[in-house]
């Protein structure tokens, strides 16, 4: 009997997964060599750290999203939940002059709960996916800013916050090499969703649910425990998140994050993660994020305007989704 727990294995899946990951380095290596050409300033040391540390942030909630896609879901509230959760750290760092640790650990449990309950909401409600984190990315716009009383909340007094992500552990070891920690965070995350899609249950019926939910479903599985699963993980991935911006900005702006969920999903799309469910890589979304920000900084070095970025990244997600459906269509 084939064993539903395990994400497809046909070699026309792994070929094309493979090729499509291929396709998406190529298309990075590509744009880094035609904005080295076009401008001496974008391989220097500091335009490279710039780059690693904006694709710090959308790279985590680019992993949260992945592992949702995957099931054939789809998470609109990552941008407004990493905003929540670098409030509650300020609440509880400022407001309440706790330690470091319990802000950190207040981050995460607050992405936790509140992806729990739109699991719970999609699992046991049966709302759609898009609508229940479309009504909870509102519901997060909205408590940030009561919780915080409409007002940014600052991190002055709290010693060592602000090298959470530009610190550089790296840097004080080997001054030479400066990474910040928030791209060393960034692949820690990397690398324990990886771990996690591969070698445990979450992640085999991870790819279950998105490969065909029914068939779980008629196994025996638990499978509204394991949506739910899947949602408060990536919740908690999105706490991380919260902590990386809020240390960047060393403040938690309330009115800031919608819209992230967008850069988000854009990067798991061009990542190679398909949209129907069942197939996906953290590595092709830190690709996707990779490419993301390369080419919102290099366009942004040449002088083109915000408003064609915009339509240029717009373009790279309809041809990668595209390909997606040519993938498909071959299988």
């Amino acid at each position: 009997m084939t064993d539903i727990t395990a994400p497809a294995t046909k070699s026309g899946v792994r070929i094309s997964g493979a090729f499509h990951r291929l396709l998406a380095f190529s298309g990075l290596i590509a744009l880094v060599v035609v904005f080295s050409i076009a401008s001496p300033n974008f391989m220097q040391t500091q335009n490279v750290l710039a780059i690693l540390q904006a694709t710090s942030v959308n790279g985590v909630l680019a992993i949260a999203a992945t592992l949702v896609i995957i099931t054939g879901g789809i998470d609109l509230s990552v941008g407004t939940l990493m905003t929540f959760c670098a409030v509650i750290t300020g609440v509880v760092l400022t407001n309440l002059g706790m330690p470091l640790p319990i802000g950190i650990l207040a981050s995460i449990l607050a992405g936790t709960f509140c992806g729990l309950i739109s699991g719970s909401i999609i699992a046991k409600l049966k709302v759609p996916p898009f609508i229940a984190t479309l009504g909870m990315m509102l519901i997060l716009k909205g408590l940030s800013l009561v919780v915080s009383g409409t007002k940014p909340i600052y991190f002055n007094d709290t010693p060592g916050f602000n090298q959470i992500a530009l610190g550089s552990a790296v840097g004080s070891i080997f001054p030479s090499v400066p990474v910040p920690n928030g791209v060393l965070i960034l692949f820690l995350v990397a690398a324990i969703a990886a771990f996690v899609l591969s070698k445990t249950a979450l992640g085999r019926y991870t790819f279950a649910l998105g490969s065909n939910e029914e068939a779980v479903r008629l196994s025996g599985v638990n499978v509204d425990r394991w949506k739910i699963a899947v949602y408060a993980t990536a919740g908690g991935i999105c706490g991380v998140a919260g902590l990386l911006i809020a240390s960047r900005l060393n403040s938690a702006q309330p009115a800031l994050g919608q819209g992230y969920e967008l850069d988000a999903i854009a990067a798991v799309v061009i990542g190679g993660t398909s949209l129907s469910g069942g197939r996906g890589t953290v590595v092709g979304t830190l690709i996707g994020a990779l490419i993301i920000s390369v080419l919102a900084n290099g366009l942004r070095i040449l002088s083109v305007a915000q408003e064609w970025q915009t339509v240029v990244t717009g373009s790279i997600i309809i041809l990668a989704v595209y390909a997606d459906i040519l993938r498909r269509r071959t299988l």
